[in-house]
């Protein structure tokens, strides 16, 4: 088992910012692909961003050069550092670690987002 737990989120103003950890724990050997999504209220869950135990990254369009993806392994740490924040940004945003092709969760963070 991978337990996930995230920090992080909070209320923010437009153009601000925020960074987000998520630290795994228990059988953290072998984990591969570490990331982000979030989810809007009454929206599906979304890819935010992704980073492979290489370091190789991915980002969704609509927070490229924005957001930025980083990990620990040492640490079994995932970071989301987001930059100019903008409301539709709120949402409730979600560690995930894939182990062995099972998906781990974390119980998620809110961002919050003010105009």
């Amino acid at each position: 088992q991978v337990r996930l737990v995230e920090s992080g989120g909070g209320l923010v103003q437009a153009g601000g910012s925020l960074r987000l950890s998520c630290t795994a724990s228990g059988m953290t050997f072998s984990i591969g692909v570490m990331g982000w999504y979030r989810q809007a209220p009454g929206k599906q869950r979304e890819l935010v961003a992704t980073i492979t135990s290489g370091g190789n990254t991915n980002y969704e369009d609509a927070v490229k050069g924005r957001f930025t993806i980083s990990r620990d392994n040492a640490k079994n740490t995932v970071y989301l550092q987001m930059n100019s924040l903008k409301p539709e940004d709120t949402a409730v945003y979600y560690c995930n670690a894939v182990k062995w092709g099972y998906d781990y969760w974390g119980q998620g963070t809110q961002v919050t987002v003010s105009y």
